[in-house]
């Protein structure tokens, strides 16, 4: 099994800045991509960054030139440098890992999500 547990949310001014981590855990082989979603209310949940197991990036352009995603492979964490931050970005932040593991004795790659996080930008 594969858990994945995300800190670092909270309330932020407008400009301000936050840090999202996110550690996966448990019984498994190899963490492929690695990427983060927000999901505002009313709103469809959307990709906002992600990062490969080699270390290349893609942002949304809503969040490019803000956000910095990394990883470290050696703690399986993923990181979410939010910059500049603007009311627009308030929403439930979450993380997604693609991962290989073992599951009744077969080499499995499935999709494993954190719990979410939430981030308000708000004076």
């Amino acid at each position: 099994q594969v858990q994945l547990v995300e800190s670092g949310g909270g309330l932020v001014q407008p400009g301000g800045s936050l840090r999202l981590s996110c550690a996966a855990s448990g019984s498994f082989e190899t963490i492929y991509g690695m990427g983060w979603y927000r999901q505002a209310p009313g709103k469809q949940r959307e990709l906002i960054a992600r990062i490969t197991s080699g270390g290349t990036k893609n942002y949304a352009d809503s969040v490019k030139g803000r956000y910095i995603i990394s990883r470290d492979n050696a703690k399986n964490t993923v990181f979410l440098q939010m910059n500049s931050l603007k009311p627009e970005d308030t929403a439930v932040y979450y993380c997604k890992s693609t991962v290989r593991h073992i599951r009744h004795g077969a080499v499995q790659i499935d999709d494993f999500w954190g719990q979410g996080t939430q981030v308000t930008v708000s004076t």
